[in-house]
């Protein structure tokens, strides 16, 4: 039987046992959001979950509660989600970048309140506020004792990349929560889409490769966890828990000044259109000014 890893899930003397052992947290972040019609919606924060889960077990540390609330439905995400979405409603749980970060420097603060050496933030969604997290990691990480890592399935999946709602991601949430995939709702091939933004290789799907995946991925964030404890115990860092204040005084002064140039804060990507006056991402699409 498999130790509890899960922080809602454990009792006090077992969330201090497993600390003891290996002071890690892993913070689990995700969305609901379409991934084709053969997938539950919840697609990006069950992997996000089950792979540091298993990560845990495997390399130990304790797994935080998943989130499933993340970046989405504005900008370059509208402008991306009209061809591939369509009208169709999206079932999204979609925040804007400035809100999601700014409640993933608290999750942080939290973690390193309670004292952890390392902490491993993995965001099964991705997109362009994959490089703001890069981003906000370089900020937070002068005022944290614990070393940490944010990263996405991109980060991780160096075998295969990822895709959206293919054959990468089906089969990965194929071996993490089989009753969350039915390829009988899959459409007929060449059947006119969109396909509530299912890949086109999604016919490919193979539970075996997703049982790969996530070992890869698990493997892949351990390792990760290990190289943040080593850093910890190489620098010793000081340790000065950070209060509510200190993390709005941190957002106001060295955060907030650069959310206008980060990556997921454009109208468009690269080769996108906007999206028509007619569309439901229309409303969305231009992204506020927040500088």
């Amino acid at each position: 039987m498999r130790r509890e890893v899960r922080w809602e899930r454990m009792f006090p003397d077992e969330l201090e046992a497993a600390f003891e052992e290996c002071p890690v947290v892993y913070l689990p972040h995700g969305l609901c959001e379409p991934h084709g019609p053969q997938n539950a919606l919840g697609m990006d924060g069950l992997r996000a979950h089950a792979c540091t889960c298993r990560a845990a077990w495997l390399h130990g540390g304790i797994v935080a509660p998943p989130s499933f609330w993340n970046v989405h439905e504005l900008g370059i995400y509208a402008a991306w989600a009209h061809p591939r979405i369509g009208q169709a409603r999206p079932w999204l749980t979609a925040l804007p970048p400035w809100v999601f970060l700014k409640g993933l420097c608290y999750h942080l603060r939290a973690a390193d309140a309670w004292g952890f050496h390392a902490i491993v933030l993995l965001s099964g969604h991705s997109g362009p506020h994959a490089r703001d997290l890069r981003t906000l990691e370089g900020l937070l990480q002068p005022h944290l004792g614990a070393r940490i890592a944010l990263l996405t399935d991109a980060d991780l999946l160096t075998s295969t990349g990822c895709g959206h709602g293919g054959k990468v991601e089906t089969s990965l949430l194929w071996a993490v929560e089989p009753d969350c995939v039915d390829l009988s709702r899959l459409p007929e091939r060449g059947a006119p889409g969109p396909h509530f933004a299912m890949g086109e290789d999604a016919y490919e799907a193979d539970r075996r490769l997703g049982e790969r995946l996530v070992a890869e991925t698990a493997e892949n964030l351990g390792a990760k966890a290990r190289e943040l404890l080593e850093a910890y115990e190489r620098e010793q860092p000081v340790r000065r828990p950070l209060t509510f204040d200190d993390i709005e005084r941190i957002w106001q002064e060295e955060v907030r000044p650069r959310v206008a140039d980060f990556e997921s804060m454009k109208d468009l990507g690269p080769g996108q259109e906007p999206p028509p006056e007619d569309s439901r991402w229309y409303a969305q699409w231009r992204v506020p000014d927040r500088s």
